[in-house]
């Protein structure tokens, strides 16, 4: 039933229909097989999420976060002074299951922006930023480049406000069996966008060289494998993509 719904529902719509339900997803899944890090919440199942073919057991009934959130999280917490050190943040097209949380974090100078998103605190074009030279600590933009036309001018830009010795963490969705990223201007129809791409606002499919390209731009990148340091039992429990790759980059 409930692919039968995710399927029908345009993705706006269901995400805000779930923000108003999930407080009654999350009761009636209450059990103790997997787990969400991001608030410690324990359900017997996860529910369906994705475009077209629908991945099984994924979004938190809680949180509403995905694999790739529920990686990230659990990175920042265990392997970094995030929620602790005094930081300045920025963060593009900031995700719900984190907006809040990272708000009440008292030891973080917090600033959100997005072009498009009514939620974030700047309106601002990842390629001509606002921001002075050498601004924040730290720079989350995840899921974002894959979306940008000129990506090497967005990578500009978060370089350019980065302060020396700063880190960002730039996830996208990456094939890793691909070394060279596709894209392909002339693809205008947005099915044929989603089939190929993954989503029809997608412009392209990021290759191995995704890294490559970041160090080109003047980062120092590190490609974190961090499901590989987890037991399999945690990636299970958690829900997470084994193998996925945290790109961490340095200035």
């Amino acid at each position: 039933m409930f692919k039968i719904i995710l399927n029908v529902i345009p993705r706006p719509l269901l995400i805000r229909l779930s923000y108003l339900v999930r407080p009654i997803l999350a009761f009636f899944l209450k059990g103790e097989t997997y787990t969400d890090p991001i608030d410690n919440k324990s359900f017997t199942k996860f529910l369906p999420y994705g475009y077209g073919q629908q991945r099984n057991n994924v979004l938190s009934p809680s949180t509403l976060s995905l694999e790739r959130h529920r990686l990230l999280w659990l990175y920042l917490k265990n392997e970094t002074d995030f929620f602790t050190a005094k930081k300045r943040v920025l963060h593009f097209a900031p995700e719900q299951c984190f907006l809040n949380r990272f708000r009440e974090l008292n030891n973080l100078d917090y600033t959100t922006t997005d072009l498009l998103s009514p939620i974030a605190d700047v309106k601002a074009d990842i390629c001509n930023l606002p921001f002075e030279d050498n601004s924040y600590d730290v720079i989350l933009c995840n899921h974002v480049l894959e979306h940008i036309p000129d990506d090497t001018k967005a990578m500009q830009e978060l370089y350019r406000v980065m302060k020396p010795g700063g880190y960002g963490i730039f996830q996208i969705p990456q094939d890793l069996n691909r070394d060279i990223t596709f894209e392909d201007d002339s693809i205008t129809d947005k099915a044929e966008r989603a089939k190929i791409f993954g989503q029809y606002d997608h412009v392209r499919i990021y290759g191995r060289d995704y890294f490559d390209k970041l160090r080109s731009i003047g980062f120092k990148v590190e490609e974190i494998h961090y499901t590989s340091q987890l037991p399999d039992s945690e990636i299970d429990k958690y829900r997470l993509a084994k193998g996925e790759i945290i790109p961490v980059v340095y200035k």
